[in-house]
């Protein structure tokens, strides 16, 4: 068996220590550590890629804190809209869901599209439908309710303004950051393939069905064995533009670039200049890992069966030995 690897992400931007509290800092390594476990759980034991980025995004996608699943925020509709893809690079097959309700896992409903449709991307009613069909679990309205996220959604509703930026007032402290709110998973299994995951619930108040680049096969989300798997977080737009996560796909292919070389040439060059901000994290097929952001921070963590093991949330990491 070779080295094999998982990469999370949780969202990025302008994430700062002097905004955080103690109780939600913890919250957050908390929450990001508890979602690799699982994920690196799978690889461990001897489970693929795919099912290990699925295992890792269902447990952010259940958490409040972060924007994807249950945590998702609220469109000027007052409802959450959500979108999510996977991807396998041992086969480059993929899976993608837009604009879809009530769907507890929306990443589960992306790989029911994967392996169970003729298709790749299922948006709006349609995907909702095949959610139905698939036996993909359902909540309620209420179930996605969060006070601190209505009360983001309140303070823009009557306008036609959008946000990015999160307001917290949970753990009974009130804390802005300022992050694009998507959760990502990347990994490598004990075979070399390597797999790629993202959710998201998008925009506070977006309207007209907005999507960002989350579950575009290509922009926010890309797997290929002979080369990588991304998951991005940032200003989606941008990203779409950039065919950001492709792109690093394409100069590793055509330039012979290592991981890291590549994501740094797409996140502080190409972005940049589109002022596209935010970050990705990767994988290769050899297991190497990497994390790479242009905002303040970026919630993230990875672990390696080399030995590595970091999770962080600011410019620095917060190394963790293995026992």
């Amino acid at each position: 068996m070779q080295a094999f690897s998982l990469v999370i992400h949780g969202g990025a931007g302008t994430i700062l220590k002097s905004d955080m509290t103690a109780a939600l800092e913890k919250a957050y390594m908390q929450g990001l550590d508890e979602a690799l476990s699982v994920g690196y759980a799978v690889l461990e034991n001897g489970g693929s890629a795919v099912n290990a980025v699925k295992a890792a995004i269902v447990v952010l996608e259940d958490n409040m804190l972060f924007n994807a699943g249950r945590g998702s925020v609220f469109t000027k509709k007052g409802v959450q809209e959500m979108d999510a893809a996977i991807m396998d690079g041992a086969t480059l097959a993929a899976g993608s869901v837009a604009a879809v309700r009530n769907v507890r896992n929306p990443i589960e409903l992306a790989y029911e599209v994967m392996t169970e449709s003729n298709h790749v991307f299922l948006s709006g009613k349609g995907a909702n439908d095949f959610a139905i069909k698939q036996g993909v679990k359902l909540e309620p309205d209420e179930f996605f309710f969060s006070q601190f996220r209505y009360d983001q959604w309140k303070e823009i509703r009557d306008s036609d303004n959008y946000s990015l930026d999160h307001t917290h007032q949970d753990l009974d402290e009130l804390m802005k950051d300022k992050k694009f709110g998507t959760v990502g998973a990347v990994a490598c299994d004990g075979s070399g393939n390597i797999a790629s995951a993202t959710s998201t619930g998008g925009m506070t108040n977006k309207k007209y069905g907005r999507i960002g680049d989350s579950p575009i096969i290509g922009a926010g989300t890309y797997a290929n064995n002979k080369t990588c798997a991304i998951s991005c977080t940032g200003h989606g737009e941008p990203f779409i533009r950039a065919v950001a996560a492709h792109d690093v796909n394409a100069i590793m292919e055509y330039t012979g670039s290592s991981l890291e070389e590549a994501m740094n040439e797409v996140v502080h060059r190409k972005l940049v200049k589109m002022n596209g901000e935010g970050g990705m994290i990767g994988v290769d097929a050899k297991g190497n890992m990497a994390m790479v952001f242009n905002s303040a921070g970026m919630y993230r963590a990875m672990r390696g069966s080399n030995g590595q093991y970091a999770v962080g949330i600011y410019k620095e990491l917060m190394q963790i030995p293995v026992s």
